[in-house]
């Protein structure tokens, strides 16, 4: 996918992203399942232990494939791809397969499920049905939706540290994610306890090193730490936070967070995490300059940085399935920024 000179969505890259969603949300093989087996009975086939995310690969991607989906029939509702995107909708957000879906997370087995982002997507999802005026699609979610609240909320008052990976397990980005579900829905303690927590763990950090990105990255640990911030501090706060945090950003100081991921392989899953790094970094620091003041000689170096990693990551969108099921989520993060 040649996109190297777009910095915005387009309708064109938007039903580019749609089919490619369409391409592997329901797509049953490969899968490779977050699954703990308690003997034989629990030996089954992903489309019966999910009966809503069952493709894409795996579980969180299935999840956050419908959230792009969801995400551009409310922005281009006439295009091409509404219509089935509507349909796929109308046969799978029913209450009988979201059922299904919590009698997995019931499971006493299932009790580390997809923490915490596959919880913090599924919050995403619901967050953006509520904005659709179909209702009866984010009716179906919501019970879903608030048992991975509930996890949140059970979880974050015991999680003594956060987790700083670049991957999966960073606590940053599904504080991130879960926000924009409290604020969303009114969840006012929800929110509360999201921001306790972001405070707690990472408000006195200060001079980051940004030691990154590991061979696997897909999120940067220090960036995606102040996209966190960001969004639940205000303005000001967060703006003399950041000072703290990176301060020589104007002169591209820690150079690693302004140089994009060099990627030597796609076919392999974990190696192609890397155009997923570069696509979130683009996502992060178009936020942060869009909240730093207009003054501020980090914030010209913030979207220069933004547009360099974009272009790299646009580039490889599409083409093996080992990035294809997914990165076309974290393009779209980018270009809303």
């Amino acid at each position: 996918m040649s996109s190297s000179s777009v910095s915005e969505l387009t309708p064109d890259l938007a039903a580019r992203f749609a089919r490619l969603a369409l391409g592997h949300v329901t797509r049953p093989y490969p899968y490779k399942l977050d699954h703990v087996m308690t003997g034989d009975h629990d030996v089954l086939p992903p489309r019966v232990l999910h009966p809503i995310f069952h493709g894409s690969f795996d579980w969180h991607s299935c999840v956050h494939g419908y959230w792009l989906l969801a995400r551009l029939l409310r922005r281009f509702p006439g295009a091409p791809e509404a219509a089935e995107i509507r349909a796929l909708f109308d046969a799978n957000f029913t209450p009988d397969k979201a059922a299904g879906e919590l009698a997995y997370l019931a499971r006493p087995a299932s009790a580390g499920f997809e923490r915490p982002y596959g919880w913090a997507w599924l919050l995403m999802l619901g967050a953006e049905l509520e904005r659709h005026e179909n209702q009866a699609w984010a009716q179906a979610v919501a019970p879903l939706a608030h048992a991975f609240a509930d996890r949140f909320k059970a979880f974050l008052p015991k999680a003594t540290y956060p987790i700083r990976t670049g991957t999966h397990f960073n606590t940053a980005f599904a504080l991130t994610l879960a926000a924009e579900y409290a604020g969303q829905v009114g969840d006012q303690e929800f929110a509360r306890l999201i921001e306790t927590t972001a405070r707690g763990w990472y408000l006195a950090d200060a001079g980051a090193a940004a030691w990154e990105p590991s061979g696997d990255d897909f999120l940067s640990p220090t960036l995606v730490e102040a996209e966190c911030l960001r969004r639940v501090l205000p303005t000001a706060d967060f703006r003399l936070w950041f000072g703290k945090f990176l301060p020589q950003a104007a002169e591209r100081l820690p150079a690693s967070l302004f140089t994009p991921a060099s990627v030597s392989d796609r076919t392999d899953g974990k190696i192609a995490h890397l155009d997923g790094l570069n696509l979130s970094r683009a996502w992060c620091w178009r936020a942060i300059a869009g909240t730093l003041a207009l003054g501020d000689p980090a914030r010209s170096v913030a979207l220069a940085s933004a547009e360099q990693h974009l272009a790299a990551g646009l580039e490889h969108v599409a083409g093996d399935y080992m990035g294809e099921h997914w990165l076309a989520t974290f393009a779209l993060l980018a270009l809303e920024a």
